[in-house]
């Protein structure tokens, strides 16, 4: 189903059946099997707007109370759209009902809760992630719509160009080492380690994740669930593992310098590690493991690769438009490549019922793919500046982030001013 008819549908979900469909009631306790979260109005109103909000490629839901009443937005590519909104007497239940499913405690509304529910199509299972907030205004519920089509991939699919499809499928083949994928929130991070994780299995490995939270169940994988309140965090888990004979570990996220250190020494024992960092660049992920104290024969010893990312919007291939380049981006170009590269015409966004007007359809990452050669060893054991770093990394062949983006745009795969948006900018 087109986007556009979703979100279509969505509003006629609210218009037509939450004014009539829905009686407020009074909730009686927490989980409780019958009372407002049981209606069965309510039970096919959230049925349906998540069912359609998944047809209409979503990646988030959220609701958000308002003085007039909840506001229902969902994330398509990157982007919040508002939608119609139910009134606000619908709240109690709506809110109810998503915990129950969750398995949350409908009576908690003055604390943050995190839940999960499943939700099954003829095409498979999609995985949801729930979150509650408090606000002044009532409580906010994000839904985080995990489909498995979209967060594992063949690793040909992820969108990387010839020389870095082939440096970080090196990566992986390495027998032991450390794989940084390093990037903002929601730059795909999660997809890329998924992907490989994916790739990787085989009944001879043993492979253990440790993630916070598990995004989404992998077949033959031995996947751990953080949970501080009981004093499970990543570098608890993390020693016990490598009691567990693994052959590759998937970090979710290396946050504190217990956690990098762990790392770093199971990758110098035999082990592929694999994990996220929150940095701008590739070159930036080196300094920030020094930052958090990891030593830096450790990690010129453990340190394979890193790959940056992050995602921009595709244009619509049913309505993209050529156009000739400003003077700005006239201006951009030549600082990556000869004037003689100069193309006449660039595409650009213009907008149609197939992308609901927005000239795009889907995500696309671009990417950066940094080695650890002898050369840049030698800088990290030094405790070169970034600089050093970043002329090192340029001088054996890096292709930057905004570069990347840019031969995409030239490809007429996405605009030059989504790549502005994602590279130059850092979000």
């Amino acid at each position: 189903m087109a986007a556009s008819r979703g979100i279509k549908k969505l509003g006629e979900i609210f218009r037509n059946a939450l004014p009539n469909g829905i009686r407020p009631r009074r909730s009686s306790g927490p989980g409780e099997p019958a009372g407002l979260a049981q209606d069965t109005s309510v039970i096919q109103l959230v049925n349906r707007f998540i069912l359609e909000a998944i047809q209409a490629g979503a990646s988030d839901v959220h609701i958000e109370p308002g003085d007039g009443g909840l506001c229902l937005r969902l994330r398509i590519d990157g982007l919040l759209h508002d939608f119609a909104s139910p009134p606000r007497e619908a709240q109690p239940q709506i809110l109810s009902r998503i915990k129950i499913l969750s398995g949350m405690d409908i009576a908690e509304r003055r604390l943050p809760q995190d839940g999960r529910m499943h939700f099954q199509l003829e095409e498979g299972p999609v995985n949801i992630r729930v979150s509650t907030l408090p606000t002044i205004k009532g409580e906010k519920i994000v839904l985080r719509l995990l489909n498995r089509d979209r967060i594992i991939m063949d690793l040909d699919k992820l969108g990387m160009n010839e020389k870095n499809f082939a440096a970080f499928t090196g990566f992986i083949r390495a027998s032991h080492g450390l794989l940084l994928v390093t990037g903002p929130t929601g730059c795909g991070k999660s997809t890329t380690l998924y992907s490989a994780i994916n790739h990787l299995n085989s009944p001879e490995k043993n492979i253990i994740t440790v993630e916070d939270p598990v995004e989404f169940y992998l077949e033959g994988i031995n996947q751990v669930q953080i949970n501080a309140k009981i004093g499970l965090t990543f570098g608890r888990a993390l020693r016990n593992i490598l009691r567990q004979d693994p052959n590759i570990i998937m970090i979710g996220e290396i946050r504190d310098a217990e956690t990098a250190e762990i790392a770093t020494r199971a990758a110098l024992t035999g082990h592929l590690v694999l994990s996220t960092l929150h940095t701008n660049d590739a070159p930036r992920a080196i300094t920030r493991l020094l930052d958090m104290g990891v030593k830096e024969y450790l990690l010129v010893s453990s340190l394979v690769g890193i790959v940056a990312q992050r995602l921009v919007r595709l244009l619509c291939p049913s309505c993209r438009e050529p156009g000739e380049l400003t003077a700005a981006e006239k201006e951009l170009f030549l600082r990556f490549y000869p004037a003689a590269r100069m193309p006449a015409v660039l595409y650009r966004a213009r907008g149609c019922p197939r992308c609901s007007s927005t000239g795009y359809r889907g995500r696309l990452a671009l990417h950066e793919v940094l080695p650890c050669s002898e050369e840049m060893k030698g800088l990290i054991l030094k405790g070169a500046p970034v600089g050093d770093i970043e002329r090192q990394a340029g001088a054996e062949g890096l292709i930057p982030l905004s570069q990347d983006g840019i031969e995409k745009a030239l490809q007429g795969l996405t605009s030059l001013s989504e790549v502005i948006r994602a590279a130059f900018n850092g979000v």
